[in-house]
């Protein structure tokens, strides 16, 4: 994801995109949807390279994209407190809600539920018998499943990066970054199917604006098709 350091470039301005739902969703403005900080064609970007094993190829995005969305929220989390948030909400309003390990449900704040899912994601990528580095060491069975709920997580604070804080990255000149990584992992999991449409619906119209902007998959030497969520 060298990409990701990158200088955003600004496009030119069109006029802006009504907000749907009577939420004001200022991520959804022409003029914003165009910025990003690469051309990449992520289409391809993101195709499993040969002889590199499924799994490595996962685990590798996973702790990449857990790191990267880590770097966003940083950016903004003084903004993100027990008063300004005090729930973890997304797009339309939705709430986000932690399961602890008994099963119970509960609201936690913003920041709070940041914490968790962060320690929650940090402890998991940590065990060596779930991400095993060593040579020699098998992934279990269940890990395309462990990292499936690692992304569903991670999408969980990019939504509200963009439904509470896209204020400020706009003022960082952020913003630009964050619709590169979020088409980066948003591509990625549609390649490998580690998403359903219920999981992204909050942010579907931002990631059909996005998508629309990126090489037809179709065209590229490998003749992937899109799956579902890329279609527009």
């Amino acid at each position: 994801m060298d990409w990701f350091m990158g200088k955003g470039r600004r496009k030119d301005k069109d006029s802006p995109t009504p907000p749907p739902h009577d939420e004001y969703r200022q991520y959804l403005e022409a003029q914003f949807v165009q910025e990003r900080i690469t051309d990449t064609d992520f289409h391809s970007l993101v195709s499993l390279p040969e002889c590199l094993d499924r799994n490595e190829w996962l685990a590798t995005h996973a702790v990449s994209f857990f790191n990267h969305v880590n770097l966003m929220y940083s950016v903004v989390s003084e903004f993100c407190t027990n008063e300004t948030c005090a729930t973890m909400t997304g797009p339309g309003n939705v709430q986000f809600c932690w399961t602890d390990d008994r099963g119970k449900r509960g609201k936690e704040t913003g920041p709070q539920y940041v914490d968790l899912v962060t320690l929650h994601i940090q402890k998991i990528i940590s065990d060596e018998s779930t991400f095993p580095t060593k040579f020699g060491h098998q992934f279990p069975p269940t890990f395309e499943a462990t990292v499936k709920k690692i992304h569903k997580y991670l999408l969980h604070i990019i939504a509200h990066i963009y439904h509470v804080h896209y204020k400020e990255l706009l003022a960082l000149n952020l913003n630009g970054h964050m619709n590169s990584l979020f088409t980066h992992f948003m591509v990625f999991n549609s390649r490998f199917d580690l998403m359903e449409e219920k999981d992204y619906e909050m942010l579907n119209e931002l990631l059909k604006a996005l998508i629309k902007q990126l090489p037809d998959p179709n065209q590229n030497e490998r003749g992937d098709a899109p799956q579902q969520m890329l279609r527009t």
